[in-house]
């Protein structure tokens, strides 16, 4: 009796603590509430699971307790209970797996507005590149890496003079305007995480990955790593500002550009010179 009130009184707290939980979510930033509502989903389904069958194996232990005489049924298997059971099961699962493939096609799916932008990480720092002018990122290799030039962004790209890059500082993005995150890391994996963003993927040494998403509200983000990437992995942090257009466009205008580095102004300069595109 006691083990099956215990039973009920796991089930009756673990859902009052989800109903009045105040460890939720931070208020939304971004267009992706629809992974707030398949989170939902998947606890709804897990947590009906849950109370089920902890319900029923209180019941079975207090229904089936022992008592003088009574002689267990042995019953080895119930073809019946089987295809209810299995049913029940992918009904649930395909629940939970539905709406997190209607969200990933929309996650991987950037719209033709979005303006591209790059984030670079390495131990323990996060760095940024924006387009120009131009609206266009010029390429980049990791080999290329400097001091001189930080992003490791082709000299000899007339695409990459007017990127503007942002070597250790804060990004700033416009309210409203679309945005393809291009991740890019120098050393090991990184992931860039803005939890008022939901989205965020993982940065794999070797080849470029993003995610895309419409800034909703104004404010100052806090930048995570969400992947364990050393002894600094806690101290790797930044912040993402998400201005109204003309603050931004203020801002964007006071930024260095590549051409204004040593590395972008010297080459650029000399593939002028030798008659190559500048």
């Amino acid at each position: 009796m006691i083990v099956a009130a215990s039973l009920v009184l796991i089930v009756l707290v673990s859902v009052m603590f989800h109903l009045v939980s105040p460890w939720w979510w931070t208020p939304i930033a971004s267009n992706w509430g629809y992974i707030d509502t398949t989170l939902v989903v998947t606890f709804w389904i897990t947590g009906t699971v849950f109370a089920a069958v902890v319900l029923f194996m209180a019941w079975c232990v207090f229904r089936y307790r022992h008592k003088p005489g009574r002689v267990a049924h042995y019953e080895p298997e119930s073809k019946r209970l089987e295809i209810w059971l299995t049913a029940l099961t992918a009904l649930g699962v395909a629940a939970m797996l539905a709406p997190g493939l209607v969200v990933w096609k929309r996650f991987i799916t950037v719209p033709d507005a979005a303006t591209e932008i790059e984030v670079v990480a390495q131990q323990w720092s996060w760095s940024y590149r924006l387009p120009g002018e131009d609206g266009r990122l010029g390429s980049s290799d990791v080999r290329q890496i400097s001091p001189d030039n930080p992003l490791g962004l082709n000299p000899h790209d007339r695409f990459a003079a007017d990127d503007v890059v942002i070597d250790g500082g804060d990004l700033h993005l416009p309210l409203g305007q679309p945005v393809k995150v291009n991740l890019r890391s120098v050393d090991v994996l990184h992931d860039f995480y803005v939890p008022e963003f939901r989205a965020k993927m993982d940065m794999v040494p070797g080849m470029v990955t993003y995610f895309w998403f419409t800034p909703t509200r104004t404010g100052e983000f806090e930048v995570l790593c969400a992947e364990l990437c050393g002894t600094g992995h806690g101290w790797m942090r930044g912040y993402v500002l998400i201005d109204a257009p003309a603050d931004y466009e203020a801002w964007l205008g006071e930024q260095l550009t590549f051409a204004g580095l040593p590395a972008g102004g010297v080459r650029l300069a000399g593939t002028a010179e030798e008659g190559g595109d500048p």
